[in-house]
């Protein structure tokens, strides 16, 4: 199976692409944005190379899209890329470009103009349930297309519902990877009242998630929720990573006002995924931490200056 990952140097496809590529029988191709050509892929897709191929387009740009397809001749692809997941509320105008008509070309590219691809899996929020920010609107805007596609169509679309995900390389200005810095540095955390009820999952548990779906049989627009089946506060998530690091500081909760847009609580159906593609998540959120934690203080060890 040849499998073409869109966003594969984001957060989930760099866990994603080395997982695949030590799958038997799975050759993968990355598409990556024609500005990025010139630099360097990210670790550890950089220590990796030449193991998979590399294609360039601007989803935005049909044309430009269908010649990547043409030239990867993926059997799957995994639609990652999207903009807005770490700033929920980017413009309108921007999120319609990259969600939405980015998405559409690329099924277009894979369904109408070649004949190869045999599954697309996108990759969803739970946001869109609600979709009370941009980022939200434009990824339920984008599965609208999808189902319009898999039920008129009947185009083999599937979806990849990623809940609360954690794990290395994290963008640093989101919640663990920031509170991990705090804590090891013992200052202190000034955050919101963070009731908010999430299910966590560590993302190597969300790359065999995606792995799990592929070569499934599942009726067109099928949507396979990637999640633990447990729930955490995000106050909670704080108090553990500042007990863990054990270095003075604490966390401050409900200095800061909450944000628009935040959903109480959201868990995924992890039975149903496991009863649909046999997939269950293999890290606990205790495993998670603690690794994230070792991890950073090795960092700091060995780069005191380097950043988490």
């Amino acid at each position: 199976m040849r499998v073409l990952v869109t966003g594969g140097t984001g957060f989930i496809g760099r866990s994603l692409i080395p997982y695949l590529l030590n799958q038997p029988q799975k050759q993968v191709a990355l598409l990556r944005h024609k500005i990025e050509s010139g630099r360097p892929l990210p670790p550890p897709l950089n220590t990796l190379r030449p193991q998979f191929d590399v294609v360039y387009a601007d989803l935005r740009n049909f044309r430009l899209t269908v010649r990547a397809v043409r030239k990867a001749e993926p059997d799957a692809v995994i639609h990652l890329a999207a903009a807005g997941a770490t700033d929920p509320f980017l413009p309108v105008t921007a999120a319609l470009r990259h969600n939405v008509t980015g998405t559409i070309n690329l099924l277009r590219a894979c369904f109408e103009e070649t004949a190869v691809t045999q599954q697309l899996i996108m990759a969803r929020t739970p946001g869109e349930l609600s979709a009370m920010n941009t980022y939200a609107a434009s990824k339920a805007a984008a599965w609208n297309f999808c189902q319009m596609y898999g039920r008129t169509q009947n185009w083999p679309i599937h979806g990849a519902m990623v809940f609360q995900a954690y794990g290395p390389r994290q963008p640093a200005n989101t919640l663990i990877p920031a509170a991990i810095t705090a804590a090891l540095a013992g200052q202190d955390f000034p955050m919101t009242a963070g009731t908010q009820l999430r299910d966590w999952i560590y993302v190597d548990d969300v790359a065999a998630g995606f792995a799990a779906i592929l070569g499934q049989n599942l009726p067109p627009v099928t949507t396979v929720e990637l999640g633990t089946g447990h729930l955490a506060s995000v106050a909670s998530i704080v108090r553990q990573i500042y007990t863990l690091a054990n270095r003075g500081g604490q966390p401050k909760i409900g200095i800061l006002p909450g944000r628009p847009g935040e959903e109480a609580v959201q868990a995924a159906d992890a039975a149903r995924a496991k009863e649909m593609v046999g997939w269950e998540t293999a890290v606990s959120l205790p495993q998670g931490l603690t690794h994230l934690l070792t991890a950073a203080r090795n960092l700091s060890a060995s780069a005191p200056s380097g950043p988490f």
